[in-house]
């Protein structure tokens, strides 16, 4: 069963969506599963340095306020499937292309599902830069990735106009928030879907590979 998600690094319901799905495939390990990961930039304007997080967040909801009572509301959320957000240790909100080039390398790799995953816990955990080459470049190693080749690969415009590319066609598509889910080129799920909702789909995929089987 294939499975893309459409993501950005800096989205914390994504990665709760991540761990809702794979609540989901622990409750059916008998599924062939390949997933590929895919860029969205919710923040594609944000400068290439980046911007302070507080003031950012604050522009962005209205208020420091509103910032803060939002993101309580994630880390509760998060809680409820073992993650520990820890946005007070974020002080850059970084721009997120070149962390979907390494995302997009990692998947010639095999190794695309550790490198998002360690992504992850660099920024909501650690509180790490992702717009910093090197923060990146340790991600990448710690997955298994070859550290050297992809610091020169992000020291040159590889694949920026594709990821670019990627994001556009996903805004054609008609996604305009992330996590976005599509099981086997057919269903759709939208946000941070609970475990049910995709065990809902397996079975619906499932039934209809049945069906094309008997009739063949």
């Amino acid at each position: 069963m294939k499975i893309d998600i459409i993501s950005d690094t800096v989205c914390p319901w994504c990665l709760i969506g991540k761990r809702k799905l794979e609540a989901a495939l622990e409750q059916r390990p008998d599924l062939d599963v390949d997933i590929t990961w895919h860029p969205f930039q919710l923040h594609p304007d944000m400068p290439s340095e980046g911007a302070d997080r507080k003031e950012f967040t604050a522009k962005k909801f209205g208020s420091p306020e509103r910032a803060k009572e939002l993101y309580e509301n994630v880390a509760n959320a998060g809680s409820l499937v073992g993650l520990d957000f820890k946005f007070s240790e974020i002080s850059r909100a970084p721009n997120t292309l070149n962390s979907h080039r390494v995302i997009r390398w990692a998947d010639s790799a095999g190794l695309q599902n550790e490198v998002v995953e360690i992504l992850f816990r660099k920024f909501f955990m650690d509180g790490e830069d992702l717009g910093d080459v090197e923060v990146l470049v340790s991600a990448a190693s710690e997955a298994g990735m070859d550290a050297d080749l992809v610091r020169e690969l992000l020291g040159s415009d590889r694949d920026m106009e594709l990821i670019s590319k990627e994001d556009t066609r996903a805004r054609e598509m008609g996604v305009s928030g992330v996590p976005f889910f599509i099981l086997d080129n057919k269903y759709a799920l939208s946000g941070a879907q609970d475990s049910t909702a995709f065990l809902e789909v397996f079975k619906k995929i499932e039934a209809e590979n049945n069906d094309n089987s008997e009739t063949v």
